[in-house]
Parts: structure tokens; sequence; C-alpha cells
């Protein structure tokens, strides 16, 4: 059954009308660290309202993402489609309960989100990550590593670009 939709302004935080869908928390499994790719217009408004839409607001890729799970946002680009090359980590945070929700944000635009905690962070340009970052497998032509919008990331790799921010999280990722 299709959940009722919220009506919705792109920057107002938003939450599901009825019950929720799925709770799916995770109460003994390790967190996972994912990076999402989002342009920096758009993380400016997932930050302000707390939450986050992947692959332009497909359900599936958010699917996979749990409460504690942490994630950071990498921005091609400022603006989407055709905004200044940015090529930075802009956000990082984390799942707060895993709940997949869809919102209206036009008559014809129903994305589905998650709400997550951001922590305070700077941005962080990747070039000079790129070497160390394992999950970057041709150095040449990194930017593939990002083309399906979302990956799961080593918990290595997630803790150098959460230091690179100048994020200290209490604990490390699983």
């Amino acid at each position: 059954m299709q959940q009722p939709l919220a009506l919705s302004t792109p920057d107002a935080a938003q939450r599901p009308v009825s019950q929720p869908q799925t709770l799916r928390q995770r109460q003994s499994a390790p967190r996972q660290g994912w990076v999402g790719v989002v342009s920096r217009e758009h993380v400016l408004r997932g930050v302000a309202g707390s939450f986050i839409q992947l692959n332009h607001g497909k359900k599936a890729p958010l699917q996979k993402l749990h409460a504690g799970d942490r994630v950071a946002i990498y921005s091609p680009r400022t603006a989407y489609p055709d905004g200044a090359p940015l090529q930075c980590f802009t956000a990082i945070g984390v799942v707060r309960t895993g709940e997949v929700y869809q919102v209206e944000m036009t008559p014809d635009f129903h994305p589905y989100r998650v709400d997550v905690d951001f922590a305070a962070c700077r941005e962080a340009p990747i070039k000079p990550l790129i070497e160390r970052l394992s999950f970057i497998k041709s150095k040449t032509h990194w930017g593939a590593a990002f083309r399906f919008g979302y990956l799961k990331v080593p918990a290595e790799d997630f803790a150098l670009i959460a230091s690179t921010m100048k994020v200290e999280w209490p604990d490390t990722v699983a």
C-alpha cells in the first residue's frame, strides 16, 4: 500500500503522514559507511531539513541504509546538472532511523528520503585523497567510483573522509 505524501517545499524537513512502512533499526549489526553523490545545492537543502535523497529521489538506494550508518556526501558540482565543478565532500552524518519515506515536492515529483543527523564539518576536496581511498580502483579515472550515485565504503576510507572534513566520531565505523 502506498504511503500518503506529505506536502512540502524543497527546503522543509519532511515526515510521513501515516505510520512508517518499516523501521529498520539494527541493534547489534555493525554500522556501515556510505558515500552519496549529490550536488552542493541539494546537499544544503538536505542539511537544512536533516534528510538525504539519492539518485534523484529513488527508493532503492535508501533502502540499503540503516539506523546508525554513516554517510558522507560527495558533490561533483555546485548545482545539478550544470553547476560549476566542485569535487568536494560537502556533508557527513549519521542515519537516524533508516525509515524511508516519500514526500511531494511538486505534483509530478515525489522523492524518497531518509533522515540524517548531520555533523558540523568543513568541505574537503577529493583530489588530495584519491591515492589513499581504497574504493577508488582507478586513480586515473577516479570519477568512475561515483557513477552509480552511492556506494558502501570501507571503514578506513570513511574514517579518512571524516578526518579530512574535521569530524571526530566518538567511536569508529565497524
